[in-house]
C-alpha cells in the first residue's frame, strides 16, 4: 500500500510539474485529473504528444478543455471528459447505440466515456479526411483528447455567437459549404450545430465538438441533419441573411455538387 500511496503522490508531482500555473488557477481538481486520467496524461506525455498543459479554455459539464504545447512549442488542445458524471452517460447512449464502431463497448460509466472520447478523434478523423474546417486530431487515450489548437498564444479563436460579422451572407455560404464536405466527404452529420461550437478563424468558420457526430446512414441522421439546418438557417436569418428553404439546404447538403 506504501509503494502505490508514493507512485500516485509521484504522478501528483510530475503532473503539478507538467501544468504551468497553480491548481487554484487551473480549479482543477480530482473530478479532473483522477489516477486513471493523470496516468493517461503522462503517458502522452511520453508519447511525446503532450509537453504542457498551460491554462483552462473551458469548464463544461462534460469536459474541462485545456491549452497546452507540444514538443516543439506547437500549441494544442487537450480535452478530457470526465468520468463521473452520470447524467452525461444518460445523453451519450443516443449517439453511441447503433454506431457500428463501438457494438461491443461495456455499458458502465467509465467505458462510455472512453468510448465517446474514440468517437471524437474517430469522427474528427473523417472531417480532417473530408477536408473539413475542423481541429485536427492528434491522439487520444482513454477519456483524453489531444487536437490542433484553434487560435493563438492561448487565445481561442473567437465563437461565431461572439464576433460581428463583417459579411453575414459570405460567411453563412462558407458555412453551409463545410454542413456539405461534413456530410458527402466525411459521410458525418454534426447534430448539434449551432452558433456555440462553430469557431471564426481567419474568417472562416471551423466546426468543432463533433463527438455527438453520426454517420449519415445512421437511423437518427435524417433529424440531426434537419436540426442542423434549422438552427443554421434560424441563426442567419436574425442576421438579415436572405437563408436558403430548410428543405432546400437539406438537400443541397446532402446531394448538391461538393
Amino acid at each position: 500500500m506504501a509503494d502505490k500511496a508514493e507512485k500516485l503522490q509521484r504522478r501528483h508531482e510530475e503532473t503539478a510539474l507538467m501544468l504551468d500555473k497553480n491548481q487554484e488557477e487551473y480549479n482543477v481538481n480530482d473530478a479532473v485529473f483522477d489516477r486513471p486520467t493523470l496516468e493517461g496524461v503522462l503517458r502522452l506525455i511520453q508519447k511525446k504528444k503532450i509537453d504542457k498543459i498551460k491554462g483552462v479554455l473551458k469548464a463544461g459539464k462534460e469536459a474541462h478543455v485545456f491549452w497546452g504545447t507540444a514538443p516543439g512549442g506547437r500549441e494544442i488542445a487537450v480535452k478530457i471528459y470526465y468520468t463521473t458524471t452520470a447524467e452525461f452517460r444518460k445523453g451519450m447512449m443516443r449517439y453511441i447505440e447503433g454506431d457500428p464502431r463501438f457494438k461491443h463497448i461495456r455499458s458502465d460509466t467509465k467505458s462510455l466515456v472512453y468510448a465517446w472520447t474514440q468517437k471524437e478523434f474517430s469522427n474528427l478523423q473523417l472531417a480532417a479526411q473530408g477536408g473539413v474546417n475542423a481541429p485536427r486530431p492528434i491522439d487520444f487515450l482513454k477519456n483524453i483528447l489531444v487536437m490542433t489548437f484553434i487560435g493563438i498564444d492561448g487565445v481561442p479563436a473567437p465563437l461565431l455567437r461572439e464576433l460581428p460579422l463583417e459579411d453575414p451572407a459570405g460567411f453563412y455560404d462558407m458555412l453551409t459549404d463545410e454542413m456539405r464536405a461534413l456530410y458527402q466527404k466525411a459521410g458525418l452529420v454534426h447534430g448539434d450545430l449551432s452558433e456555440y461550437n462553430i469557431m471564426v478563424w481567419e474568417n472562416k468558420p471551423v466546426i468543432f465538438d463533433v463527438s455527438q457526430a453520426m454517420f449519415i446512414n445512421h437511423p437518427l441522421a435524417p433529424s440531426l441533419l434537419q436540426h442542423d439546418v434549422e438552427t443554421v438557417n434560424a441563426y442567419f436569418a436574425r442576421l438579415g441573411v436572405q437563408v436558403y428553404d430548410n428543405k432546400e439546404l437539406t438537400e443541397w447538403v446532402k446531394t448538391g455538387e461538393a
